[in-house]
């Protein structure tokens, strides 16, 4: 890695919006929207798009622009705090639990009815709106109906059928595209330093999504996992290697969500139990013990969602290795995403047909919506594995 002087001269010249890549479209809607041009400002947005697009970066760019008097310069501390999540007219909202409830929403309609402190506008971001709760969505609902003159709400999903019917009807819609590798790959080299070389190849194989790009270039980790979920599909020969390396792989998804969470669950309980006066005098335990299950139970449904989003990590990469199998089958001519790995792709080619192939990827496609159901990892990944030997 080298350091980049160059990514804080993309701020600068490209403002708050500097991350948005490949969104040419939508950053000219938003930008309208903060100038005040007619009918383009609306109180509630609905902002769409595929994992890694840049759904968050576009909400919390649009919220910085909102309060930055220059219309998002990216200089000034309106920008900066905005953007950070400490500006006080600004409430970023991003779940690690499963699901966002009721108690949070209503806390968040609360927020939305106050005025904004710098007398600008009150805007309330939400990362993860397609897990509000059925009543979370009830009690959001009357706020985007009755709005305050000065709040806007920018809800962010993957698709509009995520988020209820009748909240995101009320919203103005915005839909993001995939970025280009090219675009990603230029990215991770102007603001994050990476060598032209890795930043093409994270590019390559994170398939636009620029986070999962971002991490797979600054974690050689993270690279030797996604190896070995690609060794997979050739391990396959017998129902005890699926069910081997079923157990292997969702054992693997579960390290990193501990290592992921082990931390911030320690620094949690410290907390907690300093607030509750553990270890004081005159304190009682016994009182403590609803509040320290709440975290727990808490701390589980995080860890739980953390296994299940590297679980589903993996099913896209092998979805993604069975594309290119595919590709080689049909003879489509399209650059291979896994062109490392192409003698592998080239052998499972020619053991099966297109139409296996196919199944195959339904099969993956398969567990990823039975996991977002909450079936059993552990169940759901054997299931799939034994469904890509059979094909």
């Amino acid at each position: 890695m080298t350091s980049t002087p160059s990514a804080a001269t993309t701020m600068k010249a490209d403002g708050v919006w500097g991350d948005l890549v490949g969104q040419d479209a939508a950053v000219t809607t938003l930008k309208r929207a903060v100038a005040g041009a007619p009918h383009a400002m609306s109180h509630a947005w609905l902002i769409t798009g595929p994992p890694g697009s840049g759904r968050s970066n576009a909400a919390r760019a649009f919220a910085a622009a909102l309060q930055c008097p220059n219309g998002g310069d990216g200089t000034c501390n309106d920008c900066r705090t905005a953007l950070s999540g400490a500006h006080p007219d600004v409430t970023l909202v991003r779940t690690e639990q499963l699901s966002i409830g009721v108690d949070e929403v209503r806390e968040l309609v609360r927020r939305a009815a106050m005025s904004p402190t710098h007398r600008r506008r009150q805007v309330i971001v939400v990362e993860d709106a397609d897990r509000v709760t059925e009543r979370g969505a009830d009690a959001l609902l009357k706020s985007i109906e009755e709005p305050a003159p000065l709040t806007v709400w920018v809800l962010c999903a993957p698709m509009p059928d995520d988020v209820v019917v009748t909240i995101r009807s009320r919203c103005r819609s915005l839909t993001l595209q995939t970025p280009g590798t090219a675009a990603v790959a230029a990215l991770l080299e102007q603001r994050d330093g990476v060598e032209p070389e890795l930043a093409a190849y994270v590019a390559r194989v994170a398939q636009g999504h620029i986070g999962r790009a971002r991490a797979l270039a600054r974690d050689e980790g993270a690279r030797e996992r996604r190896r070995q979920i690609l060794r997979v599909p050739a391990e396959l020969h017998d129902l005890g290697a699926c069910l081997s390396a079923a157990a292997t792989l969702v054992a693997a998804c579960s390290a990193e969500a501990t290592a992921a969470t082990v931390d911030v669950d320690t620094r949690e309980r410290v907390a907690l139990e300093e607030a509750l006066g553990f270890g004081t005098r005159g304190a009682r335990p016994r009182q403590a013990q609803a509040a320290i299950k709440e975290l727990e139970d808490q701390q589980k449904a995080r860890a739980k969602r953390f296994q299940r989003d590297a679980i589903d990590r993996a099913l896209t990469e092998l979805t993604g290795f069975y594309r290119d199998v595919l590709s080689v089958q049909t003879h489509s001519g399209a650059a291979l995403v896994n062109s490392d790995l192409e003698p592998s792709v080239n052998v499972l080619a020619r053991r099966s047909s297109p139409e296996a192939t196919l199944r195959r990827i339904d099969a993956l496609l398969g567990c990823r919506t039975a996991l977002a159901g909450n079936v059993a990892p552990l169940l759901a990944v054997e299931s799939t594995l034994i469904a890509l030997v059979e094909g």
